[in-house]
C-alpha cells in the first residue's frame, strides 16, 4: 500500500471512530446517578395536566414512569436552567407507550408534559 492511501485511510479511521465517540457521547448514561427520581412533592404545570387529560394519563401512572421509565437522553436537557429536563419513557398500567418530561427542582418534582408515543390526540391545551 502506498504511504498516502495508508494516512488517507487512517484519517477515515480516526473519523469514523471520533463521530462514533461524539455519538454516544449524547446518551449519557452517567448523567442518570443525578437525576433524583424521590423528589417530591410532584408539581403538575397547567399544560402537563392538560396534556394528561387529554392522553388518558392518569396520576398514578406519571409516579410509575417516574419510579420506572427509562431516561431518554436524546430528548433530555440535563444542562437546562434553572431547572434539568429529562423526558423519561415506558409502558402505563393501560398499555400506553408515553414519554413524560420531569425537570427536578427546589420545590419539588415538576411535571411539565405528558406524551403518548403511539397515538396523537386532539388536544386544546394552550
Amino acid at each position: 500500500m502506498k504511504k498516502g492511501s495508508v494516512i488517507k485511510y487512517l484519517l477515515l479511521l480516526l473519523t469514523a471512530f471520533g463521530l462514533y465517540w461524539f455519538s454516544n457521547q449524547s446518551s449519557r448514561p452517567d448523567q442518570e446517578i443525578s437525576f433524583d427520581r424521590s423528589l417530591t412533592p410532584l408539581i403538575y404545570t397547567k399544560h402537563a395536566r392538560c396534556r394528561m387529560d387529554c392522553r388518558h394519563i392518569d396520576e398514578a401512572e406519571v409516579q410509575e414512569i417516574l419510579r420506572n421509565g427509562k431516561i431518554n437522553y436524546q430528548k433530555s436537557e440535563p444542562d437546562s436552567k434553572p431547572d434539568p429536563k429529562f423526558a423519561l419513557e415506558g409502558i402505563t398500567r393501560d398499555r400506553q407507550s408515553v414519554r413524560i418530561i420531569f425537570a427536578p427542582s427546589k420545590r419539588g418534582m415538576v411535571v411539565i408534559t405528558c406524551i403518548d408515543l403511539d397515538e396523537e390526540w386532539t388536544c386544546h391545551c394552550n
